[in-house]
């Protein structure tokens, strides 16, 4: 086999195939009606109806489709898993139960290694949705539901690479796995329970007292207090502000770096001065069982750095600087 290239000809091959798998996922989309008994409306009752898992099948790239399909169905709020069909026909059929919905993936409708399996996922009265791209083909004709993905050609010069094909499917797939979650009700925070170690798992599952600082980490004086103590405790804390609380160690007050800074441009000698008369009123807090991208919210909205970590009752419980935050990856 030869090898050469011609730019020109692999730019027009680019935007063919890019034209051709776009114009078959339009070609899903007006397959697709209003009509509340649309094939793809009942798939959804039948998913939303199933007491077990959804079982995805196909072999070669419509099985790396049904791989894929399974997986966003996992992390949309539909527990699914795939089952290679060779592997089923050889004793992994067993994870597959009466409750289960088993979505079938083949485009020719006729796989030998899906048609071996299937009359036995009937019989033992799981639910069947196929996707094909021929309704009238055996696959199609012994589902409960059969999904037209069909396409009019593939991206392929040849025709016969699964490109437009696969890409149809996957957006099938991908449809029902976004009506799905929608009917569930599911929601960011569920979205980032079954994504823990992801950007947004920790933005939604990290909370304020996960990062806080807490205990002898908190730095903290009593409104009377001299400027000079204040500032020491500003300095051996190393979070560049101090609290300011009142006997019970409620926050009543917050001086920072900023507030220094400002101070020294009015007043030259600190020595007469108290913490009480030059701390910000009411210092900016946040509780402990909020979200910590609550706040980075809150920091971003105040033009600040840091915050007081207050409880109920207003007692001071812990402090947040935004290194906090950009260390715990919330940021």
């Amino acid at each position: 086999m030869s090898v050469t290239f011609d730019a020109g000809r692999a730019l027009e091959l680019a935007r063919s195939t890019l034209q051709i798998e776009a114009d078959a996922i339009t070609a899903l989309k007006n397959r697709i009606s209003d009509n509340p008994h649309d094939p793809f409306a009942k798939a959804i009752g039948l998913l939303l109806g199933c007491s077990g898992r959804v079982v995805v099948s196909g072999i070669g790239k419509s099985g790396h489709i049904a791989r894929k399909i399974a997986a966003t169905l996992s992390s949309t709020g539909t527990p699914a898993l795939f089952i290679h069909p060779a592997e089923a026909a050889h004793g992994d059929l067993g994870m597959v139960t009466e409750h289960d919905a088993f979505i079938a993936i083949s485009n020719s409708g006729e796989t030998a290694e899906l048609m071996a399996i299937v009359p036995i996922i009937k019989r033992m009265g799981a639910t069947l949705i196929a996707m094909t791209g021929k309704p009238d083909s055996a696959l199609a004709q012994l589902a409960n539901v059969h999904l037209d993905v069909g396409v009019v050609q593939e991206a392929c010069p040849l025709n016969l690479a699964p490109t437009a094909s696969t890409t149809a499917t996957l957006a099938m797939g991908d449809a029902l796995a976004v009506a799905l979650l929608d009917a569930r009700g599911f929601r960011e925070e569920d979205f980032a329970r079954s994504h823990p170690g992801g950007a947004l798992g920790r933005r939604l599952l990290t909370h304020v007292r996960d990062v806080m600082r807490s205990g002898e980490a908190i730095p903290a004086v009593t409104a009377d207090v001299s400027m000079s103590v204040a500032l020491f405790e500003i300095t051996r804390k190393g979070i560049a502000m101090t609290a300011v609380v009142d006997e019970n160690f409620h926050a009543v007050g917050v001086f920072t770096d900023g507030d220094l800074r400002r101070l020294i441009e009015q007043v030259q000698d600190f020595t007469k001065l108290k913490i009480a008369d030059v701390m910000h009123v009411p210092p900016r807090t946040i509780g402990p069982d909020q979200l910590a991208v609550d706040a980075v919210q809150m920091m971003e909205e105040f033009r600040i750095n840091q915050l007081l970590v207050t409880d109920a009752d207003g007692k001071l419980v812990g402090a947040l600087h935004i290194h906090d935050l950009t260390r715990a990856k919330v940021i």
